[in-house]
């Protein structure tokens, strides 16, 4: 009974193992998440920064100051992220479309917390960073998913132009 015990523990084993290779054929570790703005930037090289302020207008609008930013495929951004409203804000850099995809799960947990290189919540007075390579020419969006702050006017343009050459 031993030496069954062991080669069901042993088949079980190659069961597990299999299972999770099927279900993730040739993916590293942590790849979930492709961006469609480009990929997360390496801190220690050189980025130009950019200071983006989240906050509220006394007529009840929301907005990013500035509303758009350009850049060149291949430039690296530092994005500096200071709220300086009276509510929290979030910055979620992607493409208009998994905007709209997030927007409508954070319309179902409103509380949503994030941890994705592309995106911050701040509380008010709350300051961070994000620094972005953009790899691929287009136009994306930044925006606040939070319900509500979109439709009042927080959202922007990040215009990417190809390479020059």
């Amino acid at each position: 009974m031993h030496h069954r015990a062991i080669a069901a523990a042993a088949l079980a084993g190659v069961i597990v193992a299999a299972s999770f290779a099927l279900a993730a054929p040739g993916a590293p570790a942590h790849s979930h998440k492709r961006f469609a703005a480009g990929e997360p930037g390496d801190p220690k090289k050189p980025a130009r920064t950019v200071e983006v302020v989240m906050k509220e207008t006394d007529d009840g609008k929301m907005l990013f100051v500035p509303d758009q930013v350009e850049a060149k495929r291949g430039e690296q951004i530092r994005f500096v992220l200071k709220n300086v409203g009276k509510v929290d804000h979030e910055f979620m850099l992607d493409s208009v479309e998994r905007n709209a995809k997030h927007k409508i799960e954070m319309q179902k947990n409103p509380d949503m917390e994030h941890d994705d290189p592309n995106g911050k919540r701040l509380a008010p007075g709350g300051t961070s960073e994000i620094v972005w390579r953009f790899s691929k020419a287009g136009t994306f969006e930044f925006a606040c998913l939070i319900p509500g702050h979109y439709e009042s006017g927080m959202h922007g343009k990040a215009i990417v132009k190809g390479a020059t050459r």
